[in-house]
């Protein structure tokens, strides 16, 4: 099967978890500074889901730029993924009604469910790299020791417990681990050119 159907609909799917959570943004009530800068921590958990998923989005459209096809399971892990992103806007919508400040079950919620998008992130490559030549293959290859999708999920725990002590910090450790990832992956880009 040919992966460009799966790439489309992935696309889509992006784009409209994307619409959703412009969406979601409310203008200030006041048409002053002190109400926008009132919907700073609003505007900010938007800036950092919409990273999350221009993440995924680059590093899937990369991902995909190193094999010629999928099959079935291919297919299952696409949409077991896409399942955990698409719950993106509603975990950022609810971590905006607690401001200024998180609250910790919104918080402990956003990181679960960036744990799982993290997590169902792997299954996808597995099935991607079996259907495409196996761990000789290209994308097998490029993904030799890929350290960050082993400390990523570890990070997200250590933030979803924080979120019960700690809301803000468990945002900081999300945005941080959003940092680690914003760099394209140098291990694609040399084998696809």
């Amino acid at each position: 099967m040919h992966k460009g159907r799966m790439e489309a609909f992935t696309d889509g799917v992006i784009a409209v978890i994307i619409t959703v959570m412009v969406l979601e943004l409310k203008l200030p009530h006041e048409a002053t500074w002190q109400a926008l800068l009132a919907d700073l921590p609003v505007f900010l958990s938007y800036v950092l889901s919409f990273a999350y998923v221009g993440i995924y989005w680059n590093n899937h459209h990369h991902m995909l730029q190193m094999v010629t096809h999928v099959n079935g399971k291919v297919l299952w892990a696409n949409l077991f993924f896409l399942f955990w992103l698409s719950l993106f806007p509603f975990t950022t919508s609810w971590l905006n009604e607690t401001r200024p400040m998180p609250a910790q079950v919104p918080t402990a919620l956003y990181g679960i469910v960036l744990l799982l998008a993290a997590l169902s992130w792997v299954p996808l490559l597995r099935a991607l790299i079996a259907a495409n030549g196996g761990e000789k293959g290209n994308l097998g290859q490029a993904m030799r020791g890929d350290w960050k999708t082993i400390v990523s999920p570890v990070a997200y725990v250590v933030g979803i417990v924080l979120a019960f002590f700690a809301p803000i910090l468990s945002c900081v450790i999300y945005g941080l681990i959003a940092a680690l990832w914003f760099i394209p992956d140098r291990r694609f880009e040399a084998r696809v050119r």
